[in-house]
């Protein structure tokens, strides 16, 4: 419907909204369900090194690049409960709340493939912090420079690239 000449939108808007709303509560909300576009929420978190400019980094199966800390949110669950979730689950670091920062730009959405990453910062001293990996859902976490990344997936090198970091700097907030 957005693709209709603006005229004969708001026309056909102000004729179907009367029998929309007529419907039981129901309906519209299959409806709703149906019609809207629905998108799978994850939490990414960038960690930085306090001593040097060095990031943390995963190495997950099948190990063909690295990743950051990410996953799907819970059922119910917040974006920083999520993100602290899975810090802790894929590295061992455990942090508040307070200790998370969101990243700007916070929400970055892939349209193709119906995700939305939401991205926090937080930044930790790595000499006295223990990595500590379940070597299933992560083979390796290590810091690495931010000048001589390792071999990145490819949506992390998109990811990274959207806060200037990475071969794909400045490849702005569209992530696809």
């Amino acid at each position: 419907m957005s693709r209709l000449p603006a005229a004969l939108r708001t026309r056909a808007l102000a004729a179907a909204y009367p029998v929309y709303y007529r419907l039981p509560h129901r309906v519209r909300m299959w409806l709703v369900r149906w019609v809207a576009p629905t998108y799978t929420v994850g939490a990414v978190v960038l960690v930085r090194d306090a001593g040097a400019d060095r990031l943390l980094l995963l190495r997950q199966p099948p190990g063909r690049g690295w990743s950051l800390p990410a996953g799907l949110l819970a059922r119910g669950e917040s974006p920083v409960e999520g993100a602290l979730r899975e810090l802790a689950e894929e590295s061992g670091i455990v942090l508040a709340a307070e200790q998370l920062t969101a990243a700007v730009p916070n929400a970055l959405v892939h349209h193709r493939g119906r995700w939305v990453d939401l991205v926090f910062e937080a930044t930790v001293p790595a000499a006295g912090t223990r990595l500590r990996v379940d070597g299933a859902e992560v083979l390796e976490a290590a810091w690495h420079d931010l000048a001589a990344l390792p071999p990145l997936t490819r949506q992390t090198e998109r990811l990274l690239g959207c806060y200037g970091i990475g071969p794909a700097a400045g490849g702005g907030a569209g992530a696809g």
